[in-house]
């Protein structure tokens, strides 16, 4: 089946708002957050105006009503992921959080000084700050997977790469920069034959692809709920649930704990153990009703129709002199994200007069410093679709792009 993206705009908001220039909005910044329709919005409305209460605690009617909201969305999560079980899955602020947590709990526990990290050069620094931070305390060593021209990893020397010193590889399914998806099973083997744990950073490709937990056999998997049609400060962190199981907690206080003494504690089972506190109740529940929405829609219709705006939009933008791209030409390797500069126009001025235009990109280095330099450049343009966008939304960008090297053309002119 194929989707309808004008009939789903219907269902956002803000696809139908016009700037406060004029100009309607043509939204291409999915990469950097997705648009939420209004069943989401107003489920998370709805919770504070009839069922705000906090939840694992009252025996009264709202707070037990909260938390059978809050737990179904556990389930879904693990359904709509395929993941081992529910138990898996821990509610976080987003992905950097989900990271961290692996970070400062599974890696302070198992990686010792002189142990490696592997990481790859394309990483965002959400999921590569975290590990620097613990190869300093720890005095382990970060190795990195390079990319090739075409930006797909280069597994050419990945078992000097990865080794039995190795306790963590932590890489991307899709890159945020240049929309590259990268078949991952050749470093999960590889790492399964030296005993490392593989985090994937699946941010950008959990919102655009079917994702099959149990079959990606990863050890670890974080995305965030606002990439998905969900509230901001929600993300989630799949874990297999003996690693979950032997993890200490990362946070401690409320709700995580089974008995508390004055000198020490016992923790409460998972997912509890790694869940402090008082979460964004509203936000996860907002979070269910995004997954029934996606559901509704199909991932591999989204995957689908994001291609076929992929195949166009780089057709267009091929025609377009003085311009570079970057990213793999092989559609069946790249999502729905092109990354472009202008020869001698800085991004921000490209970005800003785009803007005028009422079209949304986003510009600069995208928490990618490590890339930029290696395309020795300070950053790109970055467009990136989602499935309630159309060809006519980057006919907009296109023009809104040729009027920004006739301002510049002008600009030398003079």
């Amino acid at each position: 089946m194929s989707l309808d993206p004008y009939q789903l705009r219907k269902d956002f908001p803000i696809l139908s708002e016009t700037m406060p220039n004029g100009k309607p909005l043509v939204y291409l910044d999915n990469g950097a957050t997705s648009q939420k329709p209004l069943s989401v919005i107003q489920a998370t409305n709805d919770y504070y105006a009839k069922e705000n209460a906090n939840i694992h605690r009252g025996v009264y009617y709202l707070s037990q009503h909260a938390t059978e909201l809050f737990e179904r969305t556990r389930i879904k999560t693990s359904h709509f992921f395929q993941a081992q079980c529910a138990k898996a899955i821990i509610f976080t602020r987003g992905t950097t959080d989900a990271i961290n947590l692996v970070a400062q709990t599974y890696g302070r526990v198992n990686v010792s000084e002189g142990d490696e990290i592997v990481l790859s050069v394309q990483e965002h620094h959400s999921n590569l700050v975290p590990w620097q931070m613990l190869a300093r305390e720890k005095r382990a060593f970060l190795k990195f997977i390079p990319i090739l021209p075409d930006t797909t990893y280069d597994l050419s020397k990945l078992s000097e790469i990865i080794t039995k010193r190795t306790k963590i590889v932590a890489i991307s399914q899709m890159s945020n920069v240049t929309g590259t998806v990268h078949d991952l099973r050749k470093i999960i083997d590889r790492a399964r034959q030296v005993g490392a744990k593989v985090l994937v950073d699946g941010a950008q490709a959990a919102c655009h692809m079917p994702i099959h937990l149990v079959d990606l056999d990863v050890d670890f998997y974080a995305f965030s709920a606002h990439k998905m049609l969900g509230p901001t400060g929600v993300g989630v962190l799949f874990g297999k649930e003996e690693i979950l199981e032997a993890m200490p907690p990362w946070l401690g206080g409320g709700d995580m704990i089974e008995s508390v003494e004055l000198e020490s504690s016992t923790y409460a089972a998972l997912p509890a153990k790694l869940e402090a506190g008082t979460p964004n109740i509203a936000g996860v529940i907002g979070f269910s009703h995004a997954l029934d929405y996606l559901q509704k829609v199909g991932m591999q219709n989204i995957k689908n129709h994001e291609r076929m705006l992929t195949e166009y939009a780089l057709e267009r933008f091929q025609k377009i002199g003085g311009l570079t791209l970057y990213g793999t030409e092989d559609l069946d390797k790249r999502g729905g994200v092109i990354s472009f500069t202008l020869d001698g126009i800085h991004p921000h001025d490209v970005g800003s007069i785009l803007d005028e235009e009422g079209v949304a990109i986003r510009v600069g280095h995208h928490c990618c410093q490590p890339l930029m330099k290696h395309f020795q450049i300070p950053g790109t343009c970055r467009a990136s679709f989602y499935f309630y966008n159309t060809k006519e939304d980057i006919d907009v960008l296109i023009k809104s792009i040729e009027k920004v090297k006739s301002i510049f053309g002008r600009v030398v002119r003079k």
